[in-house]
């Protein structure tokens, strides 16, 4: 079972604007592709859900006012070059995003089961939440049954992105969230120019 919030490295943001628009993405091992890019250009904030794996996928996120970055568990020290190893240290575990219409949390998801996070434990985790944002898995899914939602952006790069990278974008408008899955189309990239 995984830590409770108490027991981890979680940070804070708070932003009071009654309408927002965020891009949540995850899963760009690297590459982020430019559709996602031209997305979150119009989008008040960027939520990446961790395994980033290249600290130009962030440079590369530019909305109005805040990128909001987890780690994954591809994200640890070692695994990226020697440039990108300081700022590895500086991505926390989770973090909790507080708007007027309630709080998301947003973890990466392999400390809640490794092949595929357990919802409950996750739930069990952010019972105040609103939604619960992770990645990990590669596949989109957004589940408003219950509350808090469990949303996955599905993965924004090339790895694994199940036939093409995704993201999704909530608006709020106080207490109204509205959700939207975006599948843009399979990119061309030469993956042996890639490093991860």
């Amino acid at each position: 079972m995984a830590s409770s919030p108490k027991n981890m490295n979680v940070e804070s943001y708070i932003f009071d604007q009654l309408k927002l628009r965020l891009v949540i993405l995850s899963d760009t091992h690297g590459y982020l592709d430019e559709n996602i890019a031209v997305l979150i250009r119009t989008a008040d904030v960027a939520i990446h859900a961790g395994d980033v794996m290249d600290v130009s996928v962030l440079e590369q996120m530019q909305p109005a006012l805040q990128t909001i970055a987890v780690a994954g568990n591809n994200d640890e020290q070692g695994l990226w070059s020697s440039r990108e190893n300081c700022f590895t240290k500086k991505l926390p575990e989770s973090v909790l995003v507080k708007l007027p219409g309630g709080t998301i949390a947003i973890e990466h998801g392999h400390r809640f089961g490794f092949s595929q996070p357990d919802h409950q434990q996750l739930i069990a985790a952010y019972p105040k939440a609103r939604a619960i944002v992770y990645g990990h898995t590669h596949k989109q899914l957004v589940d408003q049954s219950l509350t808090p939602w469990v949303l996955n952006p599905g993965a924004a790069g090339v790895v694994r992105n199940q036939g093409g990278p995704r993201c999704l974008v909530l608006k709020t408008n106080g207490d109204q969230w509205k959700v939207e899955a975006n599948i843009f189309p399979q990119p061309v990239v030469d993956m042996a120019s890639r490093r991860h």
